[in-house]
C-alpha cells in the first residue's frame, strides 16, 4: 500500500502509467472489449485487467496520477454507439465527469467510430480493461506532460 494513492491503481497499472510517453495513448475499455488482442499489438503488449470494478471509479484513479494531453484537441476519446454516435450513454457521462474534474473545466469526449477505435487502440501503449460490462464504455487516454522547474 501507498499513501495518499487511489487503491484502484495496481501495480502493473502504475507500471504502465508511468511508463508511458508524453503523446501515447491508453486504452480504458470495459468487459466487453477485444482487450486481449488489441493489447498483444500494442506498443508495450501490456493488458492490465480490473474486474469487478465501475468505470468511473477506474477512470478517476488513473486522472489523479496521470496527465493528460492539453496540446491536442482530443486527448480523451470514446468509442461511437453504432447508429446513434452522438448519444452518450451513462458509462460514458461517469468518465466525462472524470475528465472534467481532474482537468478543472470541461472538456468534451470526442467520438470514434467502433472500427476506428479499434485501429487507435492497437496504436496506443497498453490496454486496461475494466470489469465494468456496460457496452461503450472504451476510451483513449492521451498522456500528457508535468512541467519541470
Amino acid at each position: 500500500m501507498l499513501k495518499h494513492m487511489d487503491p484502484l491503481l495496481t501495480p502493473d497499472l502504475l507500471w504502465v502509467l508511468a511508463a508511458m510517453g508524453h503523446g501515447d495513448d491508453l486504452a480504458l475499455v470495459d468487459a466487453n472489449f477485444p482487450a486481449e488482442a488489441i493489447a498483444h499489438v500494442t506498443a508495450s503488449r501490456r493488458l492490465v485487467r480490473l474486474p469487478g470494478l465501475r468505470m468511473g471509479a477506474v477512470a478517476r484513479a488513473i486522472l489523479s496520477v496521470l496527465p493528460v494531453d492539453t496540446f491536442v484537441p482530443d486527448p480523451v476519446r470514446r468509442m461511437e454507439m453504432v447508429d446513434h454516435p452522438d448519444q452518450v450513454p451513462p458509462v460514458q457521462q461517469e468518465v466525462q465527469d472524470a475528465v472534467n474534474h481532474a482537468l478543472g473545466q470541461p472538456r468534451s469526449l470526442v467520438g470514434i467510430e467502433r472500427f476506428a477505435f479499434y485501429d487507435a487502440a492497437r496504436a496506443g501503449f497498453a490496454v486496461v480493461q475494466v470489469g465494468d460490462a456496460r457496452p461503450y464504455g472504451d476510451f483513449l487516454i492521451r498522456k500528457g506532460v508535468i512541467a519541470g522547474s
